[in-house]
């Protein structure tokens, strides 16, 4: 399977020139994308499903987020809305989901040379080549895609260039059972089964307070979603939180003492005290195998230690992590790990059976190459199912992305990116201390 050749820019022809590069989602990978596309003179489109831009960091808007702005801004965007006249929020401070929105995407989207190019309510159901399925190869590096969208208009096809995939993964979660499927039974208490990092102070208020809440997962969004409840139980003391998750240690949350970055360390450390004061029941080594209705609450049968067990919930947290939407792909060659389906070279990088613990390396367009050519994945998209992504890291994937993509091979190459170490373990010792 043959790859991008790193010393040859990518093949272009007269017909690719005058088409655009087609960027899938506006969030803030996707519209850093646009930036560095602007600044670069090269045309593009934005192609978003939600009505507004970032519609899924919205919804996690009451979350605030572990890094400070001065590591959530692209530099390509921020010289563009410097230009405007935008003045960036305080470096030190970490915002909001909400306050990610507002004070820097919007303002971001509404520039005139990316507010042009954005087209809100489309949802591109597939990408392929104009005439060509995957298994034709003779002139398939010159030939545009074709993406299929569906919006106001109904479904049209839309031809480009090269296509960076930015799409994300809030929208796909992994799965309740440990085995990656929906556990036996699930359709019959999907309604009372939430996604991630549900609004429990706020709009979603009312479907906690009182009730026994089972969050599922031992990730960052679990952990903010548990602390979240904790402060529920303060002013809604009738409110029972359990913490089921399949390993035997909560290692990868609450041993975070040398994290980089103070917000995320603090997760952990707030967890773990809610947990050792009682107000949240911590349940290790639960795996769910089915789910059923019980007078309008969910029974969950689990295996720990070999053994079934059960428990009753009024409510489900499926807080288990995110996993990559490759069907409108089918068409695509992909060279993807068979593990975390993310790009096969990167994969080694944040595999986390492997990367147990520091920081990941910097990558660009030579990691992230597919063997379709011009064709990416960037963000979240590109770590599969893969934890532990930073904005950061994401600003230089797509920096180098488009350098390589209008021709500018040394840009390209020359990754540069300094992270914070995450001291984030996915992988505990023997002696039940974590690896770092």
């Amino acid at each position: 399977m043959t790859l991008i050749d790193l010393t040859t820019p990518p093949e272009t022809s007269s017909r690719l020139d005058a088409l655009p590069v087609a960027i899938i989602g506006a969030g803030p990978i996707g519209l850093a994308a646009a930036a560095h596309l602007v600044e670069r003179g090269r045309d593009f489109v934005i192609l978003e499903a939600g009505d507004s831009v970032a519609a899924s960091v919205r919804e996690w808007g009451h979350i605030r987020l572990f890094s400070p702005w001065s590591e959530l801004v692209d530099p390509a965007a921020r010289r563009l809305l410097e230009a405007s006249g935008w003045v960036a929020p305080p470096a030190d401070v970490a915002p909001y989901g909400i306050d990610l929105v507002t004070k820097y995407l919007e303002p971001l989207a509404s520039v005139p040379a990316i507010a042009s190019r954005v087209r809100l309510g489309t949802t591109v159901d597939a990408v392929t080549r104009e005439g060509m399925d995957r298994t034709r190869t003779p002139g398939r590096a010159t030939t545009p895609f074709a993406l299929r969208v569906r919006g106001a208009d109904g479904v049209t096809e839309l031809l480009a260039a090269a296509v960076i995939d930015a799409s994300g993964t809030y929208r796909t979660s992994n799965s309740l059972g440990s085995n990656g499927l929906d556990p036996l039974g699930f359709t019959e208490v999907a309604d009372r089964v939430t996604p991630a990092m549900p609004d429990v102070l706020g709009a979603d208020r009312e479907r906690f307070a009182g009730k026994h809440v089972l969050v599922v997962g031992a990730g960052h969004s679990a952990a903010n979603t548990l602390i979240n409840l904790a402060r529920l139980i303060r002013d809604e003391p009738t409110t029972t939180v359990t913490w089921a998750i399949r390993h035997a240690s909560a290692a990868r949350v609450t041993a975070s003492e040398s994290d980089g970055l103070p917000g995320r360390a603090s997760l952990g450390s707030r967890v773990a005290t809610y947990v050792d004061r009682g107000l949240i029941e911590l349940v290790s080594g639960f795996e769910i195998v089915a789910l059923s209705d019980q007078d309008g609450r969910v029974d969950v049968t689990g295996l720990r230690n070999g053994e079934l067990q059960h428990s009753t919930a009024d409510v489900v947290v499926r807080a288990t992590g995110f996993r990559p939407d490759l069907g409108m792909l089918r068409e695509v060659r992909l060279d993807l790990d068979e593990i975390v389906e993310a790009p096969r070279r990167l994969a080694p990088l944040i595999d986390p059976n492997v990367h147990t613990c520091g920081t990941v390396e910097p990558h660009g367009f030579a990691e992230l190459q597919q063997p379709e050519p011009n064709f990416f994945l960037a963000g979240m998209k590109s770590y599969g199912r893969a934890p532990t992504f930073l904005l950061a890291t994401g600003h230089e994937q797509v920096r180098s992305i488009v350098a390589y993509l209008t021709g500018d091979l040394g840009a390209a190459t020359e990754v540069r990116l300094e992270l914070p170490a995450t001291g984030v373990c996915s992988t505990v010792a023997a002696d039940g201390t974590d690896c770092c």
